[in-house]
């Protein structure tokens, strides 16, 4: 079984897939520490960012193989129920007003190629593998693949990878605007170190407003987009002193001290 093992450094919590023998793969109980934990993410106002990774030689490898046999011998009651959670859980870590980060330090593949599309960076070591591979098997995405791929990709590269298993390394996913940056294993935690430190001096409010606005740009018209920012701008500005903090730490050559955590 894959644990979860949560844990905060500074304004960073950091969520551990640990099961590097079953390849971090995912069952009903790996769900339950992926809730717990986002939900302890969400309650603590001092954070300003996640970070998810996995152990070993996997990012994550989507469904655990044993209990995939359990959700082919019952679709309707078991796996069903499974993917119905675990689209939830990627939809709520996508809408998390906090920043999430996808370190991907090994084979990420299916329910793992999903769950670094829900996330809003990917960071990737230079031999990490990335693939969809539901196909391959015979087997529809159900968490998620189908719709953010085509968004995060372009149309023609979701369909290589969806379509035809198209595998990406570390360095193709930059170049395919799947990833951030890709870097040699060893300095992955610094890269990613280094990411979350530019998000740990903003004001959580503002990004989570920001997050929300770039969530439903693919999804709205330019003129619905530019209503909403002018609706939420407004009503931060009437709401949180955010915007006077920033201006007056400016002016008076000091770091901010944001009052909406």
């Amino acid at each position: 079984m894959t644990r979860v093992d949560a844990t905060v450094a500074g304004t960073v919590m950091t969520i551990t897939l640990d099961g590097p023998d079953r390849m971090n793969s995912l069952s009903p109980d790996t769900l339950d520490g992926l809730d717990a934990a986002l939900d302890a993410a969400e309650r603590d106002a001092s954070l300003t960012s996640l970070v998810i990774t996995g152990t070993g030689r996997a990012f994550c490898v989507g469904m655990d193989i044993g209990f995939l046999g359990e959700c082919f011998a019952d679709p309707p009651g078991v796996f069903v129920p499974f993917i119905r959670r675990y689209h939830e859980f990627l939809d709520r870590l996508e809408a998390c007003p906090l920043p999430s980060v996808a370190a991907v330090n090994g084979l990420a593949r299916a329910g793992g190629f999903e769950l670094l599309l829900a996330c809003d960076f990917v960071i990737a070591a230079d031999d990490a593998k990335v693939g969809d591979t539901h196909t391959d098997f015979g087997i529809v995405p159900g968490a998620g693949a189908s719709q953010r791929a085509p968004r995060k990709l372009g149309d023609q590269r979701a369909r290589a990878m969806l379509l035809a298993g198209r595998w990406l390394t570390g360095p193709e996913m930059v170049g395919w605007g799947l990833a951030l940056a890709s870097v040699p294993p060893a300095e992955l935690a610094a890269e990613v170190a280094r990411l979350t430190g530019a998000l740990g001096d903003r004001s959580r409010a503002v990004t989570g407003i920001v997050k929300r606005l770039l969530n439903a740009a693919p999804d709205v018209t330019l003129a619905e987009g530019l209503r909403l920012e002018r609706e939420l701008f407004t009503r931060f500005h009437e709401e949180v002193a955010d915007a006077d903090e920033g201006y007056r730490a400016y002016v008076e050559k000091r770091r901010p001290v944001w009052n909406a955590r």
